[in-house]
């Protein structure tokens, strides 16, 4: 989706995205996540689970590990700064995560064509035990995450 640009300005555009997407995003701050790296297509976020995060049995809410999937999935999407929501997602959860541990999700882009994309998002441990598979799909709605950028670019 970055055909015209070089990949370091294409790189730069996926972090200011990121950066902008950031600044708004409510949910993602209070949930401690990180940002850890995105690139065109891709996105790395943690989160460390929280005493507050656990459910009746002690483990992390699923719900919990499904948001910073999603999250990861919402930043590799949106990395090309138009405007993409989800339009499913489906998410399978392998191994119980629990309290104090270190979760990342590495999002990853399988597909992007015209409208439409499909996201693989991977939520292991720190200590590389996976957690649970997620596959978003994608919809790109009409606007930028940063107004104008598109057409500031274009002029030059």
């Amino acid at each position: 989706m970055t055909e015209h640009l070089t990949p370091e300005a294409a790189q730069a555009l996926a972090e200011a995205t990121a950066k902008a997407m950031w600044a708004r995003d409510r949910a993602a701050q209070a949930l401690g996540m990180t940002i850890v790296r995105v690139q065109p297509g891709a996105a790395l976020l943690t989160m460390q689970v929280r005493e507050d995060m656990v459910n009746g049995h002690h483990i992390c809410h699923g719900g919990m590990i499904f948001s910073l999937a999603d999250t990861a999935f919402a930043y590799a999407c949106n990395s090309y700064n138009k405007n993409t929501v989800a339009s499913a997602c489906h998410i399978d959860f392998l191994a119980p995560a629990r309290e104090g541990e270190l979760l990342e999700a590495d999002a990853i882009e399988q597909s992007a064509s015209g409208r439409t994309g499909v996201y693989d998002v991977t939520v292991r441990t720190s200590s590389g035990r996976t957690v649970a598979l997620f596959r978003g799909k994608s919809y790109r709605i009409s606007g930028e995450v940063i107004s104008g950028l598109e057409q500031a670019n274009s002029s030059h």
